[in-house]
């Protein structure tokens, strides 16, 4: 069964938790503190595979939750990190988080962090001076990212084939690939996406048959909508139009009408071919081309037969020569398992793993606070890490994070906004109440 959009939920490990210890040992009667750092916790990481095809086993497996971190021990003895989930998709796949784009996999073995496990959090050894000699304090681990994303399979081919419904791609695709789709004499026979591989001169051509488009396919209209997201990725669309329509201009400019809505596909490099020619009076081809050229003068249009293989290897040639010229002229170039038998050039910079960081913007603004009913809610980056790390149930932890606001800033504007000694004050879900004598 063909997949090609599901929601799953992303669950990141949780950091391990810092240790409160103790050095005992015999004759040291003050070993001083020795707890040890909390283990990360585990991403979810997803990886492309040219072996998957379908994103089917999301239906099926909606939640993704990687290992958490291990808690520090004594002797300094950090936790253990949380493994890693690894998920493999198929290439051409989007994940979307809020309708944002945060990976795009489009070569085998490409991977992305998806959700970021948390941090673990320093053990007591860390927080030794001079003045404070026996430390409590002990950070917790910072939860892991969690939310539910998006993913999209956006078919990764060479030709694309379009055209109305009824217009013979799927009898195209099966004679010239080892492709099966289901073939009948009435409208939108395919109702999914088709993959097969042609060869032709000893050279492999991948051509994807997309479901019938109608018009007002990029507004939703028909099935259209779900699937032209899969013409994006091809090098070349090949255009079919039955000979037997009433106005095959009519019928060209409205798929093309289609096309140009939607992204850039109107730019695409094109080939248009009459579907069904066997048999049909040259009269007729020609009046056709006609019809077609006045509707788009530049088009290269060929006259087939699929059933006969009347013109499909001219075709086929025809396609293998644009798909060249189309690669050599764009960035990055379209590329897959089949017809390129290693994995594509990528740079050391392009191998490493993206990480979504914060951005300059939000850097810039180190803290903000904002009075909401009866509490106060401090945000921004470096304020929100340590409040996720402290363990609001050891005073001095919390003494801590009152002492990090008091050097920031904030506790000035906090009192500058009106803020009591018992005053709630929210920093990343964390609450607890100003004091006295802070």
């Amino acid at each position: 069964m063909f997949v090609d959009v599901a929601k799953v939920k992303l669950q990141a490990g949780k950091g391990g938790d810092g240790a409160v210890s103790f050095r005992h040992e015999i004759y040291i009667p003050k070993g001083g503190p020795d707890g040890g750092d909390g283990g990360k916790g585990g991403s979810v990481i997803f990886k492309a595979d040219k072996d998957t095809n379908t994103l089917l086993d999301f239906r099926y497996n909606p939640e993704l939750t990687a290992e958490d971190g291990k808690k520090g021990a004594g002797q300094r003895s950090a936790g253990r990190s949380g493994k890693d989930l690894i998920v493999e998709v198929p290439i051409g796949t989007v994940v979307k988080r809020d309708d944002t784009v945060i990976a795009d996999l489009t070569y085998d073995q490409q991977e992305a962090i998806i959700a970021k496990g948390g941090d673990g959090g320093f053990g007591n050894a860390h927080f030794k001076s001079s003045t404070r000699q026996a430390p409590l304090i002990a950070e917790v681990g910072e939860p892991g990212e969690a939310f539910e994303a998006v993913l999209e399979l956006k078919l990764l081919a060479d030709v694309g084939l379009v055209g109305l419904p009824n217009a013979g791609k799927s009898t195209f695709l099966s004679v010239v690939s080892n492709a099966r789709p289901e073939i009948a004499n009435y409208p939108f026979t395919t109702l999914t996406p088709q993959l097969g591989v042609t060869t032709i001169d000893h050279q492999d051509i991948l051509i994807a048959d997309i479901p019938g488009l109608i018009e007002g396919a990029a507004e939703g209209r028909g099935l259209g909508h779900d699937f032209l997201r899969h013409v994006e990725r091809t090098a070349v669309l090949l255009h079919l139009v039955d000979v037997y329509s009433d106005d095959a201009g009519e019928a060209y400019r409205v798929i093309r009408h289609e096309l140009e809505k939607y992204g850039d596909l109107g730019s695409r490099p094109e080939i248009v071919a009459l579907t069904k020619c066997e048999g049909v009076d040259d009269e007729i081809i020609d009046m056709q081309k006609s019809s077609i050229l006045e509707a788009n003068p530049k088009a290269h249009i060929f006259a087939i037969s699929a059933q006969s293989g009347m013109g499909v290897k001219d075709l086929l040639r025809e396609l293998i020569k644009v798909k060249a010229t189309s690669q050599s002229n764009s960035e990055p170039k379209v590329t897959h398992p089949v017809s390129q038998k290693k994995s594509p050039e990528v740079t050391a910079e392009e191998k490493a793993i993206p990480v979504i960081t914060l951005t300059s913007e939000q850097l810039s603004k180190a803290w903000k606070v904002e009075k909401q009913a009866d509490k106060y809610i401090v945000t921004g980056p470096k304020i929100e890490k340590f409040a996720r790390r402290t363990d609001l149930g050891n005073y001095e932890s919390v003494n801590r994070l009152r002492d990090i606001m008091k050097k920031m800033g904030i506790r000035a504007e906090l009192t500058s906004q009106g803020a009591q000694p018992e005053s709630i004050i929210s920093i990343a879900g964390k609450e607890f109440t100003l004091v006295e004598d802070w």
